[in-house]
């Protein structure tokens, strides 16, 4: 089932299927593992679901539950249709997380292909691309980056934005390596330094490629622009264009002296509670990474992009040369671009969505989300680690204050049952092929979450009104006895480490690890569906404001969990 084959009326439809089965499940979404004792879960199970789970084995556990792909199914009894439904219904709604062209399967190796030589390097990706980034962030910039630069051809853009851009990886990706004209947009003022730092480093590994090199062609000249700036999800599309102006403010300049420099000349602005930094370096002869090019578009037909419908893809065409522009200039004359966001937390990612629908100039969109437990809902507005507006909102931007992260579309909002909780949002984070590796592999660390469930009984005998404390993650606990790892815990939480403990509970829970990790999968069952819920509810958004989508699972999931990338383009006139 991949969305390229949906209908308008077959993506609501799903919402509605997915809606209803999620209600009538929420209990499993909702509920807490470390209260597995404290709450009795094990008996808000159907009582003909009990017997036959609570002796299966770890692998059993992977392959007959969450291995959507296993076909080898072999039952030590027989189960009840209510449970054979319950696990059927959840792998049938949720969209297929394996990419195509990986060929990669629930709980297999880690390492895409490309890391077969050296795990630590990818072999499709030019080595000046790959000093400072991990093999995780190496296979998911090459792949977006591949996306972008043909949604960039097909819609007749140089320029592309990328927010919540980090340390600068696939901006430097897009910019020195696929030839695109890349403004990002960072929070963290710390990492937009980095960024332009590791942009200085990865321009004089070029001065040097050229020296060793005689017959170098000229490298391109579209450096990157970063910005130290926050995309407020209460502001409207203009305030947005405002930030991407500042940026083009700071480029202003003659242009900087020939010759093999590693110079750096920096420029900034302080605009609007906005700060711009602009890296400038001297211009290069060195290679203009044809090579790296060419091995991109060798491998498009490995990055799952071919999907996009050339009839969809005719649109205004873009000016692609670097313009200067003041504050007093109509926001009609701005150049068009496509926008991206990798890993956008929270909101952002909608965020960007609602830019790409309302802004003229975003003529498409590459949309990577994460964190959905940071999703701002009605029954929810401030769920925790949600970032506050650093100023008071103002008159433009109080007209979206009822517009919230989920749901977005008018559909799923009409929808009984749509809501989804912290709880169950924060559990489609969860990556499931990570679980079922260590289900085959009966490891050790399957016993984190009976441990703390049997702290929290303790914690709560002590404090009743102590419930779900945070405790920071206490190294290598699954090798630990639970005396010692109680111990560490209750000092976290203010708590006399030597609180007595009645060692006859403690090896009765012991005992109950097997169900723990039974009643962990099941609600991890449902980790995909949620995150179907939210991504279709987009896509949906879209769909009701005039724009088809496409949703493609463009990273291995073994290795990069959030690997659904939401693509968008626009038609000519729109």
């Amino acid at each position: 089932m991949f969305t390229t084959r949906f209908t308008a009326e077959q993506q609501r439809e799903l919402a509605k299927q997915l809606a209803t089965f999620l209600s009538q499940y929420s209990h499993l979404s909702d509920s807490y593992i470390i209260e597995f004792f404290t709450e009795d879960l094990w008996h808000t199970l159907p009582s003909s679901w009990q017997p036959v789970l609570q002796d299966l084995s770890y692998p059993q556990i992977a392959d007959l539950l969450l291995d959507a792909t296993h076909e080898d199914r072999r039952y030590p009894s027989v189960w009840p249709l209510t449970l054979l439904a319950f696990r059927a219904t959840a792998h049938a709604l949720a969209f297929p997380r394996e990419s195509r062209s990986e060929g990669c399967r629930v709980g297999g190796s880690v390492k895409p292909k490309e890391f077969l030589e050296n795990h630590s390097q990818s072999s499709l990706l030019g080595h000046i691309f790959r000093k400072h980034v991990k093999p995780k962030k190496q296979h998911e910039i090459r792949k977006l980056g591949t996306l972008v630069k043909q949604l960039c051809e097909q819609t007749d853009c140089n320029r592309v934005v990328d927010v919540g851009s980090g340390q600068g990886h696939l901006t430097r990706f897009l910019s020195f390596g696929l030839g695109l004209s890349v403004t990002a947009i960072e929070a963290d003022p710390t990492l937009v330094t980095m960024a332009s730092k590791f942009d200085g480093q990865l321009v004089w590994a070029l001065e040097k490629e050229k020296q060793k090199k005689v017959n170098a062609g000229q490298h391109s000249q579209n450096f990157p622009r970063h910005i130290a700036g926050w995309v407020n999800p209460k502001a409207s599309w203009e305030a947005f264009i405002g930030q991407l102006k500042a940026a083009d403010h700071v480029s202003e300049g003659p242009p900087t002296p020939s010759g093999p420099s590693k110079k750096k000349l920096r420029g900034s602005v302080q605009q609007g509670g906005l700060h711009v930094v602009q890296t400038s370096y001297a211009r290069s002869d060195s290679n203009s990474q044809e090579s790296e090019l060419s091995k991109q578009q060798k491998s498009k037909k490995m990055s799952g992009v071919e999907f996009i419908d050339e009839k969809c893809c005719s649109c205004i065409h873009s000016d692609s040369h670097e313009g200067v522009y003041s504050e007093e200039d109509s926001l009609q004359g701005y150049p068009n671009f496509v926008l991206t966001g990798l890993h956008a937390c929270g909101d952002l990612s909608a965020t960007l969505l609602r830019h790409f629908v309302k802004c003229p100039h975003v003529r498409g969109i590459t949309s990577v989300a994460c964190c959905y437990m940071k999703i701002t809902t009605k029954e929810n507005p401030t769920p925790p680690g949600l970032v506050i507006p650093p100023a008071p909102p103002t008159l433009d931007q109080e007209s979206v204050q009822s517009e919230f992260g989920y749901p977005m579309s008018s559909w799923v909002s009409g929808l009984s049952g749509h809501q989804l909780s912290y709880k169950a949002r924060e559990g489609a984070c969860h990556a499931v092929e990570d679980y079922v590796r260590r289900l085959r592999e009966e490891s050790e660390l399957l016993r984190s979450h009976c441990y703390r469930a049997m702290l929290e009984t303790f914690i709560r005998d002590t404090r009743p009104d102590l419930r779900r404390a945070g405790i920071q993650t206490i190294k290598k606990s699954h090798l630990l006895p639970f005396i010692e790892y109680a111990r560490l815990g209750l000092a976290r939480v203010g708590l006399p480490p030597e609180l007595p403990l009645d060692l006859g509970r403690v090896e009765a829970m012991l005992k109950e690890q097997g169900r723990v990790v039974v009643y962990f999968s099941l609600s991890l069952l449902l980790a995909p569906v949620v995150e179907t819920m939210v991504l279709l509810d987009r896509m949906i958004y879209l769909q009701e404001n005039g724009v088809n989508s496409q949703l493609v699972p463009l990273f291995n999931p073994n290795f990069s969990p959030r690997n659904f990338v939401l693509v968008a383009l626009k038609r000519f006139g729109q």
